[in-house]
């Protein structure tokens, strides 16, 4: 496993990446042939694309794959385990792909989207496939150093940043595809749909941060369990 699990990560890699580019380049046509200034208006829609909590993660568990695949191919002796940064990055990116993956087909799955809007196979990798991936590597893959419990708050801190970056800049936004002046990435964020509020709002909010944090948790365990040698500099 050793010998070709870091092609698998590279592989992981670069399917996340061809399936963000994918999505972005049907979310710039589905602009350049919008009716309204608002739906073509290309740096909203951009920006909109980048805020989504699914691309973010899936341009981590890229980075973070191929920075692991990199690391193994280079670093040949079996008793050698990863550096605590590519430890550390490993266990945010397998948790937001894992939590990507549960909310997506647990809430999102259901949903209908304009025709078109999404490319098929690409919606797919990047909330299935890659967390599944993802999860394969916190099981599976070889030379998984220990951490402490303090990482599973390293973890929370890039969720916590998107969840207020989310509702400051949902007001400041024209959503592209309906002209109403503000906009969330995902319907259960936006306190107003029919029968939502803000207090609706909060309590998925929690859920979710109890999601992450419980998902971080099983991450760092897991690699715990898989090397004895704890990382004394974050253990308790």
């Amino acid at each position: 496993m050793t010998t070709w699990w870091p092609y698998a990560r590279l592989a992981g890699s670069a399917l996340a990446v061809a399936a963000i580019v994918a999505q972005l380049l049907r979310s710039l046509d589905n602009a350049a042939n919008a009716g309204t200034e608002w739906g073509s208006h290309l740096p909203t829609v951009v920006a909109n694309f980048f805020s989504f909590f699914t691309i973010e993660s899936n341009v981590i568990a890229a980075v973070a794959l191929a920075l692991g695949g990199i690391w193994a191919l280079r670093t040949k002796e079996d008793a050698a385990v990863e550096p605590r940064w590519l430890a550390v990055l490993l266990v945010c990116a397998s948790t937001y792909m894992i939590v990507t993956g549960v909310v997506f087909n647990t809430l999102l799955r259901g949903i209908e989207l304009p025709q078109g809007s999404t490319v098929p196979w690409s919606n797919e990798v990047l909330h299935v496939v890659i967390p599944l991936v993802m999860l394969a590597d916190v099981l599976f893959a070889p030379r998984r150093r220990a951490l402490g419990w303090s990482a599973i708050a390293i973890a929370a801190i890039f969720p916590l940043v998107w969840v207020a970056y989310t509702m400051i800049r949902a007001g400041l936004v024209i959503a592209p595809a309906t002209g109403n002046p503000w906009w969330y990435p995902y319907p259960f964020l936006d306190p107003n749909l029919p029968g939502a509020s803000y207090g609706s709002v909060v309590v998925y909010v929690i859920a979710i941060a109890v999601v992450i944090v419980g998902t971080a948790a099983l991450v760092v365990w897991a690699g715990r369990r898989r090397d004895t040698r704890v990382d004394v500099s974050t253990s308790p």
